[in-house]
């Protein structure tokens, strides 16, 4: 299914409820429940052919098909490996998820976080699944948040073993499965295992929540972060942290206090106790690892618990692997602290407050809304826009800083899942702007290159970076911004997903200019001028021609084929080329054959002639460096002063379908791109009598449109 059909397609299902919270999609249209039910009624045990035991779904490169870490790798179900198998014994809880032989201890450590939220886990590990009689078929699913919609992810239970041990990820009891399960179900949506290898445990906190996650550096942290994580753990918020590495053998290097470095924690708690007369501010971490803990103060059986009293010492238990430290000691040995908070429709208690949400999709393409950072001054304009109205402000009395409070976090889509094919995450960021006051209250307008030459941004991310996302938390004054996501180079491939969150209601759109186009009478009743034509036609093509070509030029029935080929060839004599298609010159026949008989008089053509001659004057002053070939950034402008209004979904579509691969555009193309621009919305007009912005059509009148007016529409739609 091409662009816009896929979009609508998935507007119509998000408003029927699917990809909901409460009503998560079928990832690849499998179906948990009728899947289960048949194989309970075969008696067999389920095989994912989508997602097969094979070295392909372990990985490509560390974990490929030829890697010692993969041989001897076999894939077994839980019956295999322990006599009693469970899915979860006695709850799930932080001490079921000890790391493996994969480097995802990012994804762990949000997994680990998971398991403080009984609302989220039972979102993500849904229940009425196990190994019980009646239920057990080697099939579970769990629920994953993916770039704004929730899915339904299928599994069997084959899971990769070694010499009778899991490979991956397991529990510390040891006949538990869930956390294994739940990690092949998340290599499953990212391609393969391997794909999981390096991370962020904010990525995890989001797929498991479908909430927003910010990073702060604790070498900078606000003076109230203790007030911030306290806040966020009571609002049900996923919290993790790290120390960063200064080189790759410090990689999980272990400090002389037990803390590993380069490695991702989950903060789970954050106390204040009676000390000594003063109170002391404590945080809980947690290695995923199950072992390896903090040795220094406030550790396990530290004295300094022996100064506090007995009734708050049982509120302070630590399982394994689990610690206490003080806020002074975290700040001073962890580096990073990721904070995810959760969605309204994530919560499901008033007890907390709830941020407004507003999420887009949105597409960089080469060559048209691609444009790169700011360092890019005459394509970053090309860039998707989004305006966000702020006009309520915070209630924070004890804030001297007035303004709206937001997050926005900007996501790179699928990256992992493209690591087969050797690439990777993109480096992103985003600028913000404040609008000018005469476009205030206007969702249809694409800013230009003018405007960004001129004007200074408000804002930016803190960084651009190759991370999956990039979100920063910002407070400005009330009034209308634009937000401007891009790639830090030009002319990149990607989709990504932009979010904003809201302390209060604000709303937030796309920006992008309207489809419709304003096109001049360009008529002419020279006599002269139909002299000149006709004199050059004639005297150059036969010329110009043999008798074979020109019989071939005439074969499609089309006279003006090789009037037009000659026309602008000959006599503009200003760029070089092959010719109109005989396509094209159907097109340009269509378009100005009113009578409808296929053929043009001596003044439609004249019309014509004039028009080609308007476009070649377009196309001269767009190709701005005299190369004799325009750039499909040029295309956009040279378009837009034809008289074309174009979203940017259009714009990727003509920059996909006429630009070169090196991104230039010649005037061969340029002319048939516009002629059939102009026949859409010719076609269209005429279809759209009362001129509602929206056609329909039966039966008859499809078959009434000839073959060049159904392409020109189809053109159009993309099908």
């Amino acid at each position: 299914m091409a662009g816009v059909a896929s979009t609508l397609a998935k507007k119509r299902a998000l408003a029927a409820g699917f990809g909901t919270n409460a009503n998560a999609s079928k990832y690849l249209n499998q179906d948990f429940e009728s899947l289960r039910s048949e194989c309970l009624s075969r008696g067999s045990l389920f095989t994912d052919s989508t997602f097969p035991a094979e070295p392909a779904s372990l990985g490509f490169n560390e974990l490929g098909p030829r890697s010692s870490k993969t041989r001897g790798v076999q894939w077994k179900r839980p019956g295999e490996l322990v006599s009693r198998p469970e899915f979860i014994v006695g709850g799930a809880s932080r001490t079921d998820i000890c790391q493996g032989g994969l480097g995802d201890c990012w994804l762990l450590a949000a997994i680990a976080s998971l398991t403080l939220n009984e609302d989220v886990m039972a979102r993500v590990v849904p229940a009425g699944q196990g190994f019980g009689r009646g239920e057990y078929a080697g099939i579970f699913h769990f629920q994953f948040w993916q770039f704004g919609e929730w899915v339904d992810v299928v599994i069997d239970d084959r899971l990769p073993a070694k010499d009778g041990e899991l490979l991956f990820v397991h529990s510390a009891e040891g006949s538990e499965f869930w956390s294994a399960l739940l990690e092949k179900a998340y290599a499953k949506v990212n391609g393969c295992y391997e794909a999981l290898s390096g991370g962020s445990t904010t990525e995890g906190f989001e797929d498991f929540t479908g909430g927003i996650a910010e990073n702060y550096d604790l070498k900078k942290a606000p003076s109230n972060m203790f007030q911030i994580i306290r806040k966020a753990l009571a609002s049900g918020a996923l919290l993790g942290c790290s120390i960063d590495i200064t080189s790759q053998a410090d990689s999980e290097a272990i400090t002389n206090q037990k803390l590993v470095k380069g490695h991702a924690y989950s903060l789970t708690g954050a106390i204040e106790v009676n000390y000594r007369g003063r109170k002391e501010k404590l945080v809980r971490v947690r290695n995923p690892w199950g072992t390896v803990e903090w040795t220094g103060a406030w550790s396990d059986n530290s004295s300094e618990w022996n100064s506090v009293d007995v009734s708050e010492r049982d509120n302070v238990k630590a399982d394994d692997g689990e610690f206490w430290m003080s806020f002074s000691d975290f700040t001073r040995h962890y580096h990073r602290l990721e904070l995810c908070t959760l969605t309204p429709d994530t919560l499901t208690t008033d007890d907390v407050k709830h941020w407004s949400v507003s999420n887009y999709d949105g597409a960089w393409r080469k060559g048209s809304t691609a444009g790169g950072c700011r360092n890019n001054p005459y394509t970053f304009w090309m860039n998707p826009q989004f305006k966000i109205k702020l006009e309520e402000e915070d209630d924070d009395p004890g804030d001297d800083e007035v303004g709206c409070s937001f997050v926005v976090g900007l996501i790179q889509k699928n990256r992992r899942r493209m690591r087969k094919a050797g690439e990777d995450m993109h480096t992103i960021g985003f600028a913000i702007y404040e609008v000018p006051e005469q476009f205030h209250g206007q969702r249809e307008v694409h800013l230009d290159k003018n405007y960004f030459l001129s004007h200074a941004q408000t804002a930016r991310s803190e960084t651009f970076i190759n991370l999956r996302e990039v979100s920063t938390r910002f407070k400005l004054p009330p009034g209308e911004y634009l937000i401007v996501p891009s790639t830090f180079e030009a002319n990149l491939n990607g989709d990504f997903c932009l979010r904003v969150f809201s302390e209060k209601q604000a709303e937030t759109l796309p920006c992008d200019d309207p489809v419709k186009a304003e096109l001049e009478d360009v008529r002419n009743n020279s006599t002269l001028l139909y002299s000149t034509i006709l004199y050059s036609t004639l005297h150059y093509s036969t010329l110009q021609y043999s008798t074979l070509q020109y019989s071939t030029l005439l074969y499609s029935t089309i006279l003006y084929s090789t009037i037009l080929y000659t026309t602008i060839l000959y006599t503009t004599l200003q760029y070089s080329t092959d010719g109109f298609s005989l396509d094209t010159a159907r097109i340009m026949v269509n378009l100005m054959d009113d009578s409808g008989n296929g053929k043009l008089g001596l003044g439609e053509f004249a019309t014509l002639w004039k028009k080609i001659q308007k476009y070649l004057s377009i196309y001269k002053s767009n190709d701005m460096d005299g190369s004799g070939c325009m750039s499909t950034p040029e295309m956009r402008m040279a378009l837009n002063k034809a008289g074309f209004s174009l979203n940017n979904t259009l714009h990727q579509v003509l920059a996909a379908r006429y630009g070169e691969a090196d991104m230039t555009i010649d005037f061969d193309n340029f002319v048939a791109c516009a002629m059939r621009l102009e026949m859409m919305f010719k076609v269209f007009k005429k279809l759209d009598m009362n001129d509602t912005g929206f056609i329909e059509l039966d039966f008859f009148q499809v078959r009434t449109l000839n073959c060049s007016l159904i392409k020109s529409l189809c053109f159009f739609f993309q099908f």
